[in-house]
């Protein structure tokens, strides 16, 4: 099996940092030595941590650095190894049947016996249980990109333990096993990214093969880097309202505190309004960007005015 991406170099956690930049996304140290640790150690990441915080972007931001394809898996309740794994071509199937059916003549023409026949007839159903009929789905696809992919299996916790424990061939050796075919191992070994929302615990084995990641809500200052990145020409003292008003925000008691997301998203709506400060008025207008429970805003609501003033007199804003 060959190491991950023949032509990756990553010869240290600085240069994983300076490339994940490089693909717009701002990298704690922490994440950035587990993507260089998982890339010499050759041993998935799992990604736990809040709803939004940029634990898909980050294999999004991985794959566009490297310039490897990104294979994503959406975990669900009830998935399985047919959508996982692979599927077999049925209709192609049916088609090559048909056509041996058609042909049976002077396929078994020269045939001594029944037994002989048979014989023949089994060569030919052999090759319908082939490669070539084969349907790869995200795990086989990712094995089998000769450059090396990066495999996002993406909110695992919302699958079943069923599925979980079938996760742990692919995540140990990096092969599958197909039972008409045998096992099929990694052409060029993926980075694979796990990601996991907390729905419900994982099991041992799994946490095990897996380097284990948490990605919380980033400081102000993390915070304010990730939002100048990807809100260009945001003003700076906007940005540090909106910085401190939205750290404010998660220490109320929330039943669901704003993302990194959200909080992108909230700058963007502020410059695209012109708005050179906050404004009670303003915030309020715009609170459901941040927070998405009638409870939630309703909470904030009442801490309104204080919450916009701090913002703006850390920042600055006197006026």
């Amino acid at each position: 099996m060959s190491p991950p991406g023949p032509n990756l170099t990553l010869p240290s956690i600085e240069a994983v940092e300076q490339g994940l930049r490089s693909a717009g996304y701002i990298p704690s140290r922490q994440i950035a030595t587990a993507v260089y640790l998982a890339h010499h150690l050759q041993k998935p990441i799992l990604v736990e941590g809040p709803a939004g915080v940029g634990k898909t972007e980050l294999a999004r931001s991985v794959a566009v650095w490297l310039s490897l394809p990104l294979i994503r898996m959406q975990c669900y309740e009830g998935l399985d190894e047919a959508k996982a794994l692979y599927e077999w071509k049925y209709g192609k199937q049916l088609l090559y049947t048909q056509i041996l059916k058609d042909k049976i003549g002077s396929v078994i023409g020269d045939a001594d016996g029944l037994v002989s026949a048979l014989n023949k007839l089994h060569d030919f159903g052999d090759i319908f249980f082939s490669e070539n009929f084969l349907e790869p789905r995200p795990l086989l696809r990712a094995l089998q990109q000769p450059s090396g992919a990066v495999l996002l299996i993406d909110e695992v916790d919302k699958s079943d333990q069923e599925f979980e424990a079938f996760l742990l061939e692919i995540l140990s050796d990096y092969q599958v096993t197909i039972p008409e075919i045998g096992s099929i191992q990694a052409v060029t070994t993926p980075i694979v990214l796990l990601t996991s929302n907390s729905t419900r615990d994982l099991g041992d084995a799994l946490k095990r093969r897996c380097l284990h990641l948490h990605i919380g809500f980033p400081d102000e200052k993390l915070e304010a880097q990730i939002i100048a990145s990807r809100v260009p020409g945001i003003e700076a003292k906007l940005l540090r309202q909106v910085v401190s008003f939205v750290q404010q925000l998660r220490t109320l008691d929330l039943k669901k505190m704003p993302s990194v997301s959200e909080t992108i998203d909230w700058a963007k709506v502020l410059v695209l309004l012109h708005a050179p400060v906050l404004e009670v008025d303003l915030v309020r207008d715009t609170l459901n960007v941040l927070l998405k429970f009638e409870a939630d805003i309703e909470i904030a609501g009442k801490q309104l005015a204080t919450l916009t003033h701090k913002a703006r007199a850390d920042a600055g804003v006197t006026s």
